[in-house]
């Protein structure tokens, strides 16, 4: 089966580039070029492109939005994502269904077998995109995580928050009562309202409770500023 690829840019020597190196794959045809978003749906309409390679910086409508646009159709072809680099909007380009990103120093034979594998159905990612992506989530999930435990030690009264942030550092009871002038009792009383109110087993998980948060004692005071007393 051939497959039918419209390219989508605004430098008209990558597109010329582009043309000639697929040309030179029996089983792949480009139909079809465009300097950028604008006339993609009616290309699509007339020219029935099984895969869209398409730039993500372009004057008028930029390839995220044409992407946009062009996953909102039933029975749309599958898009590529051009760039020389991976930057930032990976992640809005795959929410919106671009099948991948191909970076345009990728060698011809593989921008050629990524065309392939797109029709295929196969999802295609540059081996540098794919590492901004696990970073990306990565970041998004430690920053998820944070949130949800800084909110969580927030629901604690001021004094509870003070021991806490101390059982993250590694304090010993008596260690907290020296340095907040509490009796151990004391201190083992709040750790126990500690457990209770956030719902834990034991002082480890505190610790990590206190870790995800990003928290020190010198934090203690901001947070309590925050919080419920």
């Amino acid at each position: 089966m051939t497959v039918r690829v419209l390219i989508v840019d605004d430098d008209p020597l990558l597109r010329a580039g582009l043309k000639l190196m697929l040309g030179g794959a029996e089983d792949i045809r480009v139909v079809g070029e465009a300097g950028d978003g604008s006339g993609v749906q009616s290309l699509i309409d007339r020219l029935a492109p099984d895969v869209i390679l398409m730039d993500i910086r372009m004057p008028g409508i930029d390839g995220l939005t044409a992407t946009e646009a062009v996953r909102r159709r039933p029975g749309a072809p599958e898009v590529v994502l051009t760039t020389f680099d991976a930057d930032e909007h990976v992640l809005r380009a795959l929410r919106a269904g671009a099948a991948g990103f191909v970076l345009k120093d990728t060698p011809p034979a593989e921008i050629i077998e990524s065309v392939r594998r797109i029709a295929a159905g196969q999802p295609v990612l540059s081996p540098a995109v794919t590492k901004r992506l696990i970073t990306r989530v990565a970041a998004s999930a430690r920053d998820n995580r944070k949130s949800k435990a800084v909110a969580r030690l927030a629901g604690l009264n001021d004094r509870e928050r003070e021991i806490a942030v101390a059982v993250g550092e590694g304090k010993s009871n008596s260690e907290i009562s020296a340095t907040l002038y509490l009796s151990v009792p004391t201190v083992k009383t709040h750790v126990s309202r500690i457990l209770t109110k956030l719902d834990l087993n034991n002082r480890v998980q505190i610790a990590l409770l206190v870790h995800d948060a990003g928290l020190s004692t010198t934090d203690a005071g901001r947070l309590c500023q925050r919080g419920p007393s």
